[in-house]
């Protein structure tokens, strides 16, 4: 490696260097949900908006939210503050969020309730994500990376044709079953909204876009093929060919050992693994060149004290012989003490 390509990656933000790649001998640290409701300030801000749906297009409380992580505890990586849904909303389906029952559309009615879906997302009504992503991106420093993000295909058609999130997706894979070609119509038209959105956000100052696959874990065989990792490839590929320098992490979650199948997905800088995945098993049967994102257990983090000392050192042994990016195997949890953050940080920075 020459000495200028050394002091560039001196400079740069070691979240890309490890999506690039480069191991480091401390991992970068972000973790999902990171924004959010165990923070006091995140609770004062989030009862400025008149409802979640319309704080996430506001970029003046979404950027709020997203740098807060950073400025309190000084993570690796900001990711948007936004949600997946915000997909389904731009294609005409109406979102909201009831109070302690998650979130709320009409259901999609058949194949013609598909057909009256938009073509395209309204980018207009997306605006405000993009403007949080340009601001957020300026106020950060260049070793913080900024991260992207769209719910998968197959997560967010779950949402639309339920109205509501289901135990085990049920109703999206009945529909899926009975009504396999108009199924098809709207995974496609997640897969090309969804590349569409990523470049966007990259393009608005995104380093990085993470694809939230919550219920991947649901589907069997063929189904998980066609249903999750096809629409994820088919995503990688459009924006790789839009942005050929972009860094895509999936996060297909509760898949265990089918996490193989994303072996030859093309244009994958990562995978991020749930707190059930074996990480020895990952390491064999992902290419070196995909670095590792994950698991820790989100109630270890909840738990504190030696307990998660431990839980941590287990993480970094785990993944001490490639690239790993340091985070949990799902978000963090609504009463997680902030001293438990605090004390992770320390001890993965070993402070």
């Amino acid at each position: 490696m020459t000495a200028s390509l050394d002091a560039d990656l001196d400079r740069a933000a070691p979240l890309l260097a490890v999506l690039d790649g480069v191991r480091q001998s401390v991992p970068p640290l972000w973790l999902m949900r990171q924004a959010g409701r165990y923070l006091p300030e995140y609770r004062e801000i989030r009862a400025k908006a008149a409802n979640f749906i319309e704080f996430c297009f506001t970029p003046k409380l979404a950027l709020e939210a997203t740098l807060q992580p950073i400025r309190r505890f000084g993570f690796d990586a900001a990711i948007l503050f936004s949600d997946i849904l915000v997909m389904p909303e731009a294609l005409g389906q109406k979102v909201s969020f009831a109070e302690g029952e998650g979130p709320q559309l009409p259901p999609l009615e058949g194949a013609a309730g598909i057909a009256a879906l938009r073509d395209e997302p309204d980018w207009a009504r997306l605006a405000p994500v993009f403007e949080t992503v340009s601001r957020a991106r300026a106020a950060l420093s260049e070793r913080t990376a900024l991260i992207g993000f769209c719910g998968a295909p197959w997560t967010v058609a779950s949402y639309m044709i339920a109205g509501h999130g289901t135990p085990e997706q049920a109703p999206a894979r009945l529909f899926a079953l009975r009504e396999p070609e108009a199924f098809q119509r709207l995974i496609d038209l997640l897969v090309e909204g969804s590349a569409a959105y990523l470049v966007k956000q990259i393009d608005a100052g995104a380093d990085a876009a993470q694809i939230f696959d919550s219920w991947a874990g649901v589907l069997p065989g063929e189904e998980f093929r066609r249903w999750c990792v096809e629409p994820v490839r088919g995503i990688a590929a459009r924006v790789r060919k839009a942005r050929p320098g972009a860094r895509i992490i999936a996060f297909p979650r509760m898949v265990g050992s089918r996490i193989a199948d994303f072996a030859d997905v093309a244009g994958l800088s990562a995978i991020g693994l749930d707190t059930a995945a074996d990480p020895v098993f990952a390491a064999k049967v992902l290419p070196q060149r995909l670095a590792l994102q994950g698991h820790l257990d989100p109630l270890a983090l909840m738990a504190g004290g030696a307990r998660l000392d431990q839980a941590i050192d287990e993480v970094l042994r785990a993944f001490s012989g490639r690239p790993h990016i340091f985070n949990l195997g799902h978000g963090i949890l609504p009463t997680t003490p902030i001293a438990h953050v605090e004390q992770l940080v320390k001890r993965v920075r070993g402070s």
